[in-house]
Parts: structure tokens; C-alpha cells; sequence
């Protein structure tokens, strides 16, 4: 079984708590796209993780795990990740993660580039994390990146990385009119993080190729969401990687590959990190309430997240670029203290009313939200785990997303642990 759990929003949906739980069932977790821009929070009987790049199925010893060719690596970031999971019981090594040689190395340089651009656009920033993924895909497709397999040949990299800073100087010192980049300090933060990393790179195209002859179960893991996607979502206010379940064979390295099934995961409300269109946000103490109840702040980040009523426009768009088999919604016990719960319908645009998410940004920014209110359930369903346990109107809210969504849902989280979860077919 090759399965994708993708975001159908803009990120936060809870892919990482989805995929702990169902990995119990697969050989193999594999991310496929991003870098430590976004992050997936984890609660198990280990304890609390924040993992960015790791895969969230590190968590368990017996399956492998793998970084993918599409993924862009920040050596120091990933070295930090395996050193807090192995305070925390859980070791990292070689044969229970694999990095693709293919893989591109996220370099100090374009951490900085991120940094200076968003300074200078100002009012007008994406809302970059600021940790190098924009610049590094950029320089990616220009040719000029080192990739994880150059760690195996350690002596040969000043050569090629001289020429490479050569040529980024010229935007970064005449361009930003910032300081050189120095090739001693790139090659001592080589030095002391990437040489960690060596015995980790492998061929991942082989061994994954291998493991699909055998038999073995796969989960692809995505970072964000449909609406971050590079050529899907909302540009510019994007992601600069390709964030639907259609890449993940590519960006896993195994584009032979065919997918068996697509999970969506999608939130019972919405929420948003960054800048750009958010047409279903709510302000003042309504979206306080929310965020509260929800804990919503970023995992990479720490930044206060915004939310919104659930967005049904934007979650039936996401959930069709994602070609969802099913969904999980999570986050449902969050709507507990509600009365009712909101629900945005449509979007009204110049007078007009739509139920089509719009590819126009300036379409999309003009856009107005048109609230329902649905009855809430008004009670504690944490303890809930069968279909049967749930109150009426907790079931009622779900079909109503259901049949508004255009897909089943068959996982309904209920909490953060691992058990904390409904089955709904």
C-alpha cells in the first residue's frame, strides 16, 4: 500500500499527529517536499515532539524513515532535531533514517537571503519563516547547490562551493550591500554538521524501489497544505515546493511509483500561518477564543496563528487538488465550548457570491466570507472513540462537512494522543 496524508489548507491541519498514529501499519515514512519551514507536533506515550524536517513515523523504532531528493536539508537544523529526539528516548540512527543523496543541503547563506529579502519587501513580505527555503529552491533550479551525496566526497567540495559563493556574492554584497560570504565559515559548518550526516545518505531511489518489490506499505508525508502549493496555491504567498500527493512519488525519488490511496487531513475549523489571503479569519475576541482553545500557534514558529470558521470554498478546492481518497478531520474536541459553530459557505466577491476558490490573487484578497451557523455540541467529546459515543450534533457537524467537502471522512481526531481518535468506517 503506497499512501499519501497531505495538508488540503494552508498547513497546521495535523498531519504529523495522523501520520504517528497510522504509521503503526506501514514499512516505511517518507518526506517528500519542504524543509524545517513548517512543523509537525507529535503526543505519544514518549512525550511532546516538534520535528520540522524528521519524519513523524522517527517515532517509532521499527519503522524506517526516509528524506527524500525533494526535501531541502538545513544540516544544522536537522542535527538539532536528532539530538532532542534522542534526549528523548527515541534514537536516530543510520538504517532507521536514510537521506537521499539526492536530497539539496539548505546552506547558512540562504537562511540570510530569506532574512534580507523579507526585510526589504517590508510591508509587503510573504511572511517567510525566514529559514532559507525560498532561496534554496530558487538556487536549486539554477544549478548551483550542494546536494546530501556531495558529503561522501568531502575533499571535492571546497572546489565546487568556491565557485558557488563566488557567484552568490554578487547578490549578496552589491545587491543587499551586505557583507561577503565567507568559504572558510561555509566549509567549518560543513565540517561540523554535515560529516555527522554522512553514514545516513544512501540511494534512497534503490532502496525504496526494493522495498515496493517486497511488498512493503508506504506513507508519504507532506508538509502545508494544497493552498501553499507552488503552482496551486495562493501566489505568492506560497510555499516555493510542490505540496500536493501528485509529487510525492517524484519528490520521493520513485516517480514510477503509483499512489494506492490519498488521506487528507483538514481541521474542523481553519487556521492560517503567514501573510496573504484568509478569507474565512476571524478578529478580536471571537478569534482569541478560538486560538486558545485550539493552541494556535506554530510549531516552526512560535507565531500566533490565524483562524477562521471552517472554510468550505477553500476545503473542497484542497481536497480535489489532493485527489482525496478520504479525510481525517482533526481538532474536532476544539468546537466543544461553541454554541454554534461557524461555517464559511461561499465568498462574495464585488456583490457577487461564489462558491469557487479563485486563482486571482486580487480576486481572492477582494473576497468576503459568507457565514452559516450550524448547532454546536456544546460538550466534552475527548473520551469519545466510536461513532456511537459522539453527541448528535457532533455527528450532524461532520456529515455536514462531508457532503459540503465532497469526500468521506473516515478519521475524526477527538485530542492530541495517540488514541484519541474516531473510526467512522
Amino acid at each position: 500500500m503506497l499512501t499519501s496524508i497531505v495538508g488540503t489548507n494552508w498547513g497546521d491541519e495535523g498531519k504529523g499527529r495522523m501520520v504517528d498514529l497510522l504509521s503503526e501499519k506501514y514499512d516505511i515514512v517518507v518526506r517528500y517536499q519542504g524543509g524545517n519551514n513548517a512543523g509537525h507536533t507529535v503526543i505519544n506515550d514518549r512525550g511532546t515532539f516538534v520535528m520540522n524536517l524528521m519524519p513523524s513515523g522517527i517515532l517509532r523504532d521499527e519503522t524506517v524513515n526516509v528524506l527524500g531528493p525533494g526535501i531541502v536539508i538545513d544540516l544544522k537544523h536537522l542535527y538539532g532535531e536528532v539530538m532532542k529526539l534522542r534526549e528523548g528516548g527515541v534514537e536516530v540512527e543510520p538504517g532507521h533514517l536514510l537521506i537521499s543523496d539526492r536530497a539539496t543541503i539548505c546552506m547558512p547563506y540562504h537562511k540570510m537571503l530569506d532574512e534580507l529579502e523579507e526585510d526589504r519587501l517590508g510591508d509587503k513580505k510573504f511572511g517567510s519563516t525566514r529559514r532559507g527555503i525560498s532561496p534554496v529552491y530558487a538556487d536549486k533550479y539554477m544549478k548551483k547547490t550542494l546536494r546530501m551525496g556531495d558529503l561522501l566526497h568531502f575533499d571535492s567540495i571546497r572546489d565546487r562551493l568556491e565557485g558557488i559563493i563566488e557567484w552568490k556574492n554578487l547578490t549578496v554584497e552589491k545587491g543587499y550591500g551586505h557583507e561577503p560570504v565567507d568559504l572558510d565559515e561555509i566549509m567549518a559548518w560543513l565540517e561540523e554538521y554535515g560529516k555527522f550526516f554522512a553514514p545516513y545518505v544512501c540511494n534512497t531511489t534503490e532502496y525504496l524501489n526494493k522495498a515496493i518489490k517486497d511488498g512493503k506499505s508506504i506513507i508519504f508525508e507532506a508538509q502545508l497544505g494544497a493552498l501553499r502549493d507552488i503552482d496551486f496555491g495562493i501566489y505568492p504567498y506560497t510555499s516555493a515546493s510542490t505540496t500536493l500527493a501528485s509529487y510525492a512519488p517524484i519528490g520521493s525519488g520513485i516517480p514510477f511509483a503509483k499512489l494506492d490511496e490519498s488521506i487528507g487531513i483538514m481541521k474542523a475549523y481553519s487556521s492560517c500561518v503567514g501573510e496573504g489571503p484568509f478569507t474565512c479569519e476571524m478578529f478580536g475576541a471571537e478569534a482569541e477564543e478560538l486560538r486558545a482553545a485550539g493552541g494556535e500557534y506554530g510549531a516552526a514558529t512560535g507565531r500566533p496563528r490565524r483562524v477562521g470558521g471552517f472554510d468550505v470554498v477553500a476545503s473542497r478546492y484542497g481536497a480535489l487538488m489532493q485527489g482525496c481518497s478520504y479525510l481525517a478531520l482533526t481538532k474536532m474536541d476544539v468546537l466543544s465550548y461553541m454554541k454554534e459553530i461557524p461555517v464559511c459557505v461561499a465568498y462574495e466577491v464585488n456583490g457577487q457570491r461564489i462558491d469557487y476558490f479563485p486563482s486571482d490573487i486580487d480576486e481572492l484578497n477582494a473576497a468576503k466570507p459568507v457565514y452559516e451557523y450550524v448547532p454546536g455540541f456544546n460538550c466534552d467529546i475527548s473520551k469519545c472513540r466510536t461513532v456511537e459515543d459522539l453527541p448528535k450534533e457532533a455527528l450532524d457537524y461532520i456529515r455536514y462537512i462531508e457532503k459540503a467537502v465532497d469526500c468521506p471522512i473516515k478519521y475524526v481526531s477527538v485530542g492530541a494522543e495517540r488514541d484519541a481518535y474516531i473510526t467512522m468506517f
